[in-house]
C-alpha cells in the first residue's frame, strides 16, 4: 500500500479553517458543534443503552440544560409515532431528527494520551478523530505532553470552547519532580503537590514497594484515583495485588497480571541475552508470559481474580495496541491509515531503535504466533473477569504501534467480542464501567434522567455489527448489487453540543492531505 501524492495545495489553506482554538464569538462554542439550546429533543430514536437493558424504541430523548429530562416512548416498531406521546417542544428549543438511527451513551476511552509533537499529532488532530469515534471523555494517562497543557486543555473542554472530549488528567508519578524520588516522604510529598496542581490522578509504572505503598495510600487519602502499566523493571517486586491492596484503583494493560498467578518461578523467563532497552526483546518476550502463569481456572488463577474483584479493581486491558504483535500485516495495512494518519505519525510506527513501541526490529511468524497464544489466555481471563462480576473497560493507547485514535477505539470493542462479551456487555464496558472507574457514574455513561447529554447516534445497529461505528463504516452489498459502505457515527452529542461525527472525520482528513502536500509526501511499507 502507499499513500499517493496529495498534489491539491490549497487543502492547505482548509487547515487554516480548523484552528484549535476557533470559536463562535456568541457562544464559546467550537464551530463545528451546534448548540447547546435550553431544550433538545431528538426524535424516534432507538436506545441502546449501557444498563443490561435491551434496545427499545422508538423513542423521544428530552434535554434541558444539558440534562436529560425525560425518555418518552413514542410507539412501536413498524407503526407510525402517534402524535400525543410526544413531548412538546419549547420556545428556543431544538429538535434532531433521528428516526430509524440507534443511540448510546458517550464512550469513554480509560486510556487516551493525547498526542505528540514528534508525531505530528496535534491535540485538533487525535480531539476531532475520537470524538469523530463517539469517544465523548478521555482519562489521560501520564500527561506525557505535561499536566499544565493537559489540564489547560481540559479546562477548554469543560467550557466547550475547544472541540474536545471531557478530559480526566492523570500524571506519571514522580513528573516534575526535581530530583528522584528515592523516600515514602518524598512520594507522599509529590502526591499532595499533584493533587495542588489539580490532576485527577497518578499513573505509576514501577518503584520500590516502600515509595509504591506511600504513594498510592497518600493518593487514595486525598480522595484520587491511580493506575498502572506495572513495568517489568519492577514487576518482580511489586505486582497487580500489591497496587490493588495498597488502594489503586485500576490497571492498564495486562502487565503485573500474570506474575500475580505466577506458581512454579518468581520472575518472567528472561532469555540470558535479554536488554529491557531492546524493546525487540521487551516486546517478543512478553508474548510468552501468560503461559508462564497458572493455568485458567486453576485456584491460583481464581485466587487472583476473586481478590482484585472484591478490591473492586478496574482492568483496562487494551487489546488493540498490542494486536500488530499477532498480525503486523493487518494493523500496518489498515484501510484508514490512507487517509487519516500523519505523516509523521507513519513515520514513528515505523520499525526503530529509537521510538517507543516501534519494536519491529526482526519480526515473523514466530512471535506472531506466540502472541496468538498470549491472546487466547489473556482474554480468557478479562471474559471471565467480567463474567464474575469484574470490571472492565475499553481503552486504546493509540498513537503507538499503528493504532489509530478513534478508530482504535472501534478495534478494542471488536477484540471484546472476540473475548467472549455479548455486545451488550461491550456497550457497557465503553460507557457505563468507564464512567464508574472515573468515579463519574452519576453524571455520565448510561442514558438515564438526570445525566448529562453525552451521545453517540449512528444510522446501522451497532450489535449486529460493531464495524458500523468505525469512521470508514462497514462493507454492505446493496439490492441493486452495489458494493457500499453504511454507516460511521452519524452525531456525537457532548454536553448537549451536536457535532456532526462525519464532517469532524473529513476535517481530519483535510489536516493530512495539508501535511502531506507541504512536503509532497509519499508513504511506503517499511523496506520498501
Amino acid at each position: 500500500m502507499k499513500y499517493k501524492k496529495a498534489g491539491y495545495l490549497v487543502l492547505l489553506s482548509l487547515f487554516v479553517q480548523f484552528k484549535l482554538f476557533a470559536q463562535s464569538p456568541a457562544t464559546g462554542v467550537q464551530k463545528e458543534g451546534e448548540g447547546p439550546w435550553p431544550q433538545l429533543i431528538i426524535r424516534g430514536v432507538t436506545l441502546i443503552n449501557s444498563t443490561g437493558s435491551p434496545p427499545t424504541g422508538p423513542v423521544d430523548i428530552v434535554v434541558e440544560n444539558n440534562r436529560i429530562v425525560a425518555i418518552r416512548n413514542v410507539g412501536a416498531p413498524g407503526t407510525p409515532i402517534d402524535p400525543a406521546r410526544r413531548p412538546q417542544l419549547k420556545s428556543g428549543g431544538k429538535e434532531l431528527q433521528a428516526e430509524g438511527m440507534y443511540l448510546l451513551p458517550g464512550f469513554v476511552d480509560t486510556h487516551a494520551h493525547i498526542g505528540g509533537k514528534d508525531k505530528g499529532a496535534s491535540p485538533e488532530y487525535v480531539f476531532k478523530l475520537w470524538m469523530a469515534h463517539g469517544v465523548t471523555t478521555i482519562r489521560e494517562p501520564g500527561s506525557m505532553e505535561g499536566i499544565k497543557t493537559v489540564l489547560e486543555l481540559k479546562t477548554q473542554s469543560a467550557k466547550n470552547s475547544i472541540t474536545a472530549p471531557r478530559i480526566i488528567a492523570f500524571t506519571t508519578f514522580g513528573q516534575g519532580s526535581k530530583e528522584p524520588i528515592a523516600t515514602p516522604k518524598q512520594a507522599r510529598e509529590w502526591v499532595r503537590s499533584n493533587a495542588k496542581l489539580g490532576a485527577d490522578g497518578i499513573k505509576f509504572f514501577g518503584a520500590a514497594p516502600e515509595i509504591m505503598q506511600a504513594a498510592i495510600e497518600e493518593n487514595k487519602k486525598l480522595g484520587l484515583r491511580s493506575t498502572a502499566h506495572h513495568a517489568q523493571t519492577d514487576v518482580s517486586r511489586w505486582n497487580v495485588l500489591n497496587s490493588a491492596r495498597a488502594g489503586m484503583t485500576s490497571m492498564e494493560h495486562w502487565y503485573g497480571l500474570p506474575e500475580a498467578m505466577f506458581t512454579d518461578r518468581t520472575v518472567q523467563d528472561y532469555s540470558l541475552d535479554y536488554n529491557y532497552q531492546n524493546e525487540q526483546d521487551r516486546f517478543s518476550e512478553a508474548g510468552k508470559l501468560w503461559k508462564q502463569a497458572a493455568a485458567p481456572h486453576s485456584e491460583r488463577w481464581s485466587k487472583v481474580m476473586d481478590e482484585l474483584i472484591s478490591l473492586d479493581f478496574t482492568l483496562s486491558p487494551t487489546f488493540n495496541i498490542y494486536e500488530a504483535n499477532r498480525d503486523l500485516m493487518r494493523a500496518r495495512t489498515a484501510e484508514w491509515h490512507k487517509d487519516y494518519t500523519m505523516p509523521k505519525l507513519w513515520d514513528f510506527y515505523a520499525p526503530s531503535r529509537h521510538s517507543h513501541g516501534s519494536y519491529w526490529h526482526s519480526w515473523g511468524t514466530e512471535q506472531e504466533v506466540q502472541w496468538k497464544e498470549n491472546y487466547r489466555l489473556w482474554m480468557t481471563f478479562v471474559n471471565e473477569y467480567k463474567n464474575r462480576g469484574g470490571r472492565v473497560t475499553v481503552g486504546t493507547d493509540s498513537g503507538f504501534i499503528y493504532e489509530l485514535y478513534g478508530f482504535a477505539y472501534v478495534r478494542e470493542m471488536e477484540l471484546l467480542r472476540e473475548a467472549g462479551f455479548h455486545p451488550l456487555e461491550i456497550i457497557r464496558a465503553a460507557s457505563l464501567n468507564g464512567a464508574t472507574a472515573l468515579g463519574m457514574e452519576k453524571e455520565i455513561g448510561s442514558v438515564e434522567i438526570g445525566k448529562l447529554a453525552d451521545f453517540v447516534i449512528v444510522e446501522e445497529n451497532p450489535l449486529k455489527n460493531l464495524q458500523v461505528l468505525y469512521g470508514t463504516g462497514a462493507i454492505q452489498l446493496a439490492k441493486d448489487g452495489k458494493v457500499i459502505r453504511a454507516g460511521g457515527v452519524k452525531y456525537t452529542v457532548k454536553d448537549g453540543i451536536v457535532y456532526d461525527a462525519k464532517q469532524l472525520l473529513a476535517d481530519v482528513k483535510s489536516m493530512v492531505d495539508a501535511e502531506k502536500a507541504k512536503a509532497n509526501y509519499q508513504v511506503t511499507q517499511p523496506g520498501m
